[in-house]
């Protein structure tokens, strides 16, 4: 099993400590791919608007301001395909950017493929609620895919684990990356992950996963990409028994090429999450 980075600290924003924290019983979840800011409405402007993932522009920014806006009533929001800080985001930490502006106090990057000052390809985390730790996983593969894991502590002396993952495009990587997750998330009672995983569950990788773990979802088959006219169900939040879906619904928010998915979950009767309001 590939080898974790060390626990690093997550990153306090400047904003307001009466921001509002999670109730201790539920968490309000959003896992969104945002293409790095860059709005696609058909298949031709990968091609003709591909000058967008290099350079920057004044729609990203304005991109990101439209997503802002959907996380204020959030509680900790999974992103896939954020820039860290380069060229072609104005320099921009993306995640930095939306915690700042949706108001959540703590937000966290891991930085996956470094072009130095051209690109900086990210997962990234934004929540209201401190964690006791967060652990940077490299999965397997070619260079460029990871994980972030984030630990609660809960009132039965257990832990939440929150994993944000972004998978492979190739089958075989997937697969891979899905047996390391198997292992990874396996001393969790409590869990959510949630990510792009890149395939469906119908897969046969995907499936692999799902008869290794204790892990599902409330059944949602909606679709998430690409987001002007969804085929296929890439991106999924999948939680432990232990834990109820409330709700789950994918938004109608196409400013990027994956639309995102939402759900609210609720700890065990009587079971709360430490340190929350």
């Amino acid at each position: 099993m590939t080898q974790p980075v060390p626990s690093a600290p997550l990153v306090e924003s400047a904003v307001s400590v009466d921001s509002e924290l999670p109730s201790p019983q539920r968490l309000r979840l959003l896992s969104y791919n945002i293409q790095g800011g860059v709005d696609t409405q058909h298949y031709r402007e990968y091609l003709t608007q591909s000058w967008k993932h290099l350079l920057p522009h004044r729609e990203r920014l304005q991109n990101l301001n439209r997503i802002a806006s959907t996380l204020e009533d959030l509680d900790i929001v999974g992103l896939q395909e954020v820039d860290s800080g380069s060229l072609r985001s104005g320099f921009i930490d993306q995640t930095e950017y939306l915690a700042q502006l949706a108001g959540f106090p703590h937000w966290y990057s891991q930085v996956n493929r470094s072009l130095g000052k051209i690109a900086q390809h990210s997962n990234g985390v934004l929540s209201r609620l401190q964690p006791a730790h967060i652990i940077e996983h490299r999965l397997p593969g070619l260079p460029g895919r990871g994980a972030i894991l984030l630990e609660f502590p809960t009132s039965d002396g257990a832990v939440l684990g929150v994993c944000v993952i972004h998978l492979a495009l190739g089958r075989r990587a997937r697969k891979r990356q899905f047996a390391y997750m198997s292992e990874l998330v396996a001393q969790y009672s409590h869990l959510v992950l949630m990510g792009d995983f890149n395939c469906d569950r119908s897969s046969g990788e995907f499936q692999f996963f799902l008869r290794a773990v204790d892990l599902w979802g409330s059944g949602l088959t909606k679709k998430t990409f690409p987001s002007w006219r969804p085929k296929r169900t890439l991106d999924h939040i999948l939680v432990s028994p232990s834990l109820r879906v409330l709700t789950e619904e994918v938004l109608a928010y196409s400013v990027s090429d994956h639309l995102p998915v939402r759900m609210e979950v609720a700890l065990p009767e009587g079971v709360t999450l430490v340190g929350s309001a």
